[in-house]
């Protein structure tokens, strides 16, 4: 039986439909992201979770109990907001302190439960300080340890990262990741930020026009995509449109615009928009057309070669599409292939890592 669980659940404003027949079970202690651009329905889902907003219509049950009609300070969940939601005339004790004292929770032990989450999140010897004296990753601290020391069973974060520095960030998240498994509340985290998403969590629900386009854990949706949707916003891409699609058997077939022949593996999923996509990391460049055989290719001229850290980002022009068509190399294949602006490759991949939609 799941921890949480929303049926149905539905946002509508007139006739435009925010979340759309929404289904969702999480198990005790799992963290879930709900990942999508903006206007999915993420936060709104998010929202009503929480009690900020009231569902058109639908079920949002924690263990046993029905939360539709509980006012949000009853529900025992947890917020962590984008903008830290901190009181700036109360000290970091005080903020923490908060929730304990409206429900009445006696002076030693809320003493007792605020040093400690404080020691948690690693803000030991800043009970007195105020917001203002605090940087951004140190207010988000106090937010999450707010939170944290009511002793929820579940805690829903709204974006909490992005208004931080990109370093700050990545710390950050591995922060929340392991306080999450230290305290082993269930979390539910809204982003639009793919490499969060991907490092936070046990399933992923992409988001898409209200509903759950894909849910999966990490390693399912990135490898594994369940339409053209989810591919492109999961992870870098590049798509291309094929015609004469034809299924024979364990290989799917159809040729791109320039009458290029490419061929797919079989995965069993419904062709809808005859789209074929491959990930840039999976492509790899030649100066000939040789050793190309049982293998998808497409020849083109290198546009732009781009170095950004760890690896080359290749910029081909191609007369398949307009869209340029990109490649990344590693810098041992950087050097090894001597490859410049101007010259003709041939953008090489295997069948079994294209896709098709």
């Amino acid at each position: 039986m799941s921890h949480f669980e929303i049926s149905k659940l539905c946002k509508q404003y007139g006739e435009n439909v925010i979340v759309d027949h929404l289904d969702l079970s999480i198990k005790e202690g799992e963290f879930i992201s709900l990942l999508g651009p903006s206007g999915c329905g993420k936060t709104t889902t998010l929202r009503m979770i929480a009690g900020l907003l009231k569902p058109t219509s639908g079920s949002i049950k924690l263990g046993e109990k029905e939360l539709s009609s509980i006012p949000t300070h009853k529900r025992n969940i947890g917020l962590v907001f984008q903008n830290y939601a901190l009181f700036p005339h109360l000290t970091v004790f005080n903020n923490i302190a908060f929730g304990l004292k409206r429900r009445k929770v006696p002076a030693s032990e809320i003493k007792q439960r605020v040093t400690d989450v404080l020691e948690s999140v690693q803000l030991s010897g800043m009970e007195e300080r105020f917001p203002t004296q605090l940087s951004g990753g140190q207010q988000q601290r106090v937010a999450l340890a707010r939170a944290l020391v009511l002793r929820p069973p579940m805690v829903l974060f709204d974006e909490p990262l992005s208004n931080l520095d990109a370093k700050l960030r990545q710390f950050l998240r591995v922060e929340i990741r392991q306080l999450q498994q230290k305290h082993g509340f269930t979390a539910i985290f809204v982003t639009h930020d793919q490499e969060e998403a991907m490092v936070l969590s046990d399933r992923i629900a992409v988001m898409n026009k209200g509903k759950i386009a894909q849910l999966g854990t990490p390693t399912e949706i990135y490898s594994n995509p369940a339409d053209s949707f989810v591919a492109d916003f999961v992870g870098e891409t590049n798509m291309m449109k094929i015609n004469d699609v034809k299924n024979n058997g364990d290989i799917i077939s159809g040729v791109l615009a320039d009458d290029t022949k490419i061929s797919i593996k079989n995965r069993g999923q419904e062709i809808k928009d005859s789209i074929v996509m491959v990930r840039p990391q999976d492509v790899a460049l030649t100066k000939t057309s040789e050793a190309v055989e049982k293998k998808n290719s497409i020849k083109g001229q290198v546009e732009f070669i781009h170095f950004i850290g760890d690896k080359y980002l290749f910029g081909i022009k191609t007369a398949v599409q307009d869209k340029i068509f990109m490649c990344s190399l590693s810098p041992e294949e950087f050097i090894r292939l001597q490859i410049t602006e101007g010259n003709e490759v041939y953008a090489t991949w295997e069948i079994d890592s294209t896709f098709i939609f």
